[in-house]
């Protein structure tokens, strides 16, 4: 008997942990720009680093999460994640705070790991990725508006980042333990012994997703400074538009959340890119602040959407979540070049030729994206599985039992037609058309019995 499923809630929180550093960077940064003796440039490098550590842990634990268990693991990451971000928010000393980024960035890479490799073993991968979206863009949300409101110390961005992993913390006992633990069959090589599916498609993923989300963090580390400088907004009003540009983020989940599978992974990951692409020219070459608004509320729509497919695509790719999380640290290492990546662009050919820039590159890495999503649309089927209309998929339950991918070919988005054979219907056998065993009687003819 396998072990039952763990309940998504955990790992949605133990998500909402890993990626909430992520999405309070422009603040962590600004603040300690602000907060702290640092330069522009030396308060974008301690967010570098921290995102760079966070990326870190997801190469060295891919393919360790089984292993060890997920349950070890999670309790550690979030240990180190309150631990260094609390001591980076309760000191000023520049190198602690540092050193307290990486770490806690190491702890929040580990959180990230775990939830994207039991993520990538549920039954539905992207309502699950959706559910996690939409909880840290609220709790992003949340920060955003309130953190203003309680002063400009560096480290209360930090301070909430390390109470939300201490707050999860207790969540992480319905985690399975390890490979007795786990879903996988007995016998079933796990950890580093199974290799890799799909090395092709993960690879070209892997590196299109570094770029794109290179090219979203490019614009977001500069776009306070294009709706002050460019588009003529003022504090006041740059903080209502990025608040409504989180909620509309927010909107966008509800939709990726609804739409689920309907439209597959293609359409929503391809056209869903192109429409960044235009909104980030938009944004970037905006000079008035209603331009400015309509651009940033469209991307931050928009965004979430492609985000939630391209994980559920990574998580479709290995049911062991290893793809899942080297594809998250690769974007983890987009995320973390961006912000120099558009202070360098835009320092150059200014805001405009930055945001022409980088909607070309997305446009170029939407089409090897799009065609991942379409060479791997499904799930592989066991063989001889037929997919019945309206079913499930034979692919999800082996997914869900952790069957060998070794076992499982790969079919592609083409399901193998069903061709029904007629046979004949054997002849019924005639009672008497057979004697018992023995010497015949030698007046006794075939078929005739004796008795």
């Amino acid at each position: 008997m396998f072990a039952p499923r763990t309940a998504p809630w955990p790992l949605v929180a133990l998500f909402t942990a890993g990626y909430l550093p992520p999405y309070l960077l422009p603040t962590t940064v600004g603040r300690l720009d602000t907060g702290l003796a640092l330069s522009a440039t030396q308060a974008g490098a301690v967010g570098s680093a921290l995102l760079l550590s966070s990326a870190t842990a997801g190469f060295l634990l891919a393919s360790r999460v089984q292993r060890v268990g997920a349950r070890t693991l999670a309790r550690w990451g979030l240990a180190l994640a309150v631990l260094g971000y609390g001591a980076a928010a309760l000191t000023t000393a520049v190198p602690a705070v540092v050193a307290g980024a990486v770490v806690g960035g190491f702890g929040s890479g580990t959180a990230t790991t775990v939830a994207a490799t039991r993520i990538a073993a549920e039954k539905d991968p992207h309502r699950a990725s959706t559910m996690g979206l939409l909880s840290v863009s609220a709790l992003a949300g949340a920060v955003y508006l309130t953190v203003p409101h309680l002063g400009r110390a560096h480290g209360l961005p930090l301070a909430a980042i390390a109470l939300t992993a201490l707050a999860v913390w207790p969540l992480t006992g319905r985690l399975p333990g390890g490979e007795a633990d786990s879903p996988v069959a007995p016998g079933t090589d796990t950890g580093t012994t199974a290799p890799l599916p799909h090395r092709r498609s993960g690879l070209v993923l892997a590196v299109t997703v570094l770029c794109w989300s290179l090219a979203q963090n490019s614009l977001w580390g500069v776009s306070g400074r294009i709706g002050l400088t460019q588009a003529g907004l003022g504090d006041a009003t740059l903080g209502v538009v990025f608040a409504v540009a989180l909620g509309a983020g927010l909107v966008g989940v509800l939709v990726a959340g609804a739409l689920g599978p309907r439209l597959g992974r293609a359409m929503p990951v391809g056209a869903g890119t192109v429409l960044i692409a235009g909104c980030i020219a938009v944004s970037a070459s905006a000079t008035t602040p209603a331009t400015f608004a309509t651009g940033e509320i469209a991307w931050n729509t928009v965004y979430p959407v492609v985000l939630s497919y391209l994980i559920g695509l990574a998580a479709s790719l290995d049911p062991r979540g290893r793809w899942a999380v080297l594809v998250g640290s690769a974007s983890s290492l987009g995320t973390a070049a961006g912000p120099l990546a558009g202070s360098v662009l835009s320092a150059q050919a200014g805001y405009a030729g930055m945001g022409l820039v980088l909607a070309a590159g997305l446009l170029l890495v939407a089409a090897p994206m799009t065609a991942v999503a379409l060479h791997t649309a499904g799930r592989p089927l066991l063989p001889g599985a037929i997919r019945r209309r309206g079913g499930t998929p034979a692919a999800l339950v082996a997914a869900a039992t952790g069957t060998p991918s070794g076992a499982v070919p790969e079919v592609g988005a083409v399901e193998q037609p069903v061709v029904e054979i007629d046979v004949a219907a054997p002849a019924v056998a005639v009672q008497g058309a057979y004697d018992t065993a023995g010497p015949r009687q030698a007046a006794a003819t075939p078929g005739s019995g004796t008795g």
